[in-house]
């Protein structure tokens, strides 16, 4: 059984008060929640304030990016060491902004991926298409290649706490949304290169979230497929109700 993660990604929103008052509604409204991991990624300057503020409880907290090496002359860069240190157990890893707007590759991703792992970070490797692919028919070669380059050189045997995100370039923060039936169709091309690359047995327990204008109208019927193991929400969790409601609904 591969258990069902509900990511927030807030990106550069939320200062560190307003971090913590959002934790500190949004924790009542799933303290029974058993079913499903959650996980808030705040940005770099809300990482103790949020860890503070979960103490114990069954929510987890994760970098937005992270440096590939432990330690070095990389200003504005922040090494895994530093975000195990401050308590983050997740790290999201090549996410479409970071690609778009900070020069991501997939040889970067790979590095990062595979730090992640050795640091014993759970990683959220972000993979997806744009529009232009999507129209011309490239979805899938898009999404093989991206995969792929990931998780070169990665051993199988270490890769157990891999997660992959699904994020259809085209439906972030537009408003749209890949139908239940696209995104399945994504998650099984996905799962089956994780399956090349690595093995049957890892492509059969990596999760893999879809990521690309989820709202609680929308959480129920995606979540409910076989291939879709949770969800990569952006701008509907920035409010602590929405994000609850979404978690409760993609559990239905």
């Amino acid at each position: 059984m591969r258990k069902p993660l509900i990511a927030a990604n807030w990106k550069m929103y939320k200062t560190p008060a307003e971090a913590v008052a959002f934790t500190e509604a949004f924790l009542p409204l799933t303290a029974s929640n058993r079913h499903a991991e959650i996980v808030l990624f705040p940005s770099a300057t809300s990482l103790p304030a949020v860890i503070d503020a979960i103490h114990s409880s069954h929510i987890r907290v994760g970098g937005q990016d992270m440096h590939w090496l432990d330690e070095g002359a990389y200003t504005g860069a922040t090494s895994p060491i530093m975000l195990k240190a401050l308590g983050c157990t997740h790290v999201l890893i090549g996410h479409s902004e970071r690609r778009q707007y900070f020069g991501e590759t997939d040889e970067t991703v790979n590095r990062k991926l595979k730090s992640a792992l050795a640091h014993h970070l759970v990683p959220i490797v972000c993979v997806g298409e744009h529009l232009a692919e999507r129209e011309s028919s490239h979805t899938a070669s898009v999404l093989k290649r991206q995969v792929a380059a990931a998780l070169l050189g990665v051993d199988p045997n270490h890769a157990a706490p891999l997660v992959i995100a699904y994020e259809p370039v085209w439906a972030i923060g537009t408003g749209l949304t890949a139908t239940p039936e696209i995104a399945e169709e994504a998650h099984k091309i996905i799962r089956a290169q994780v399956a090349a690359s690595l093995n049957s047995i890892v492509a059969a327990s990596t999760r893999i979230l879809y990521g690309g204008s989820v709202k609680p109208e929308n959480a129920s019927s995606l979540c409910r497929l076989s291939d879709i193991d949770g969800a990569l929400v952006g701008g509907a969790s920035l409010d602590p109700s929405s994000f609850a409601q979404i978690v409760h609904n993609a559990m239905a």
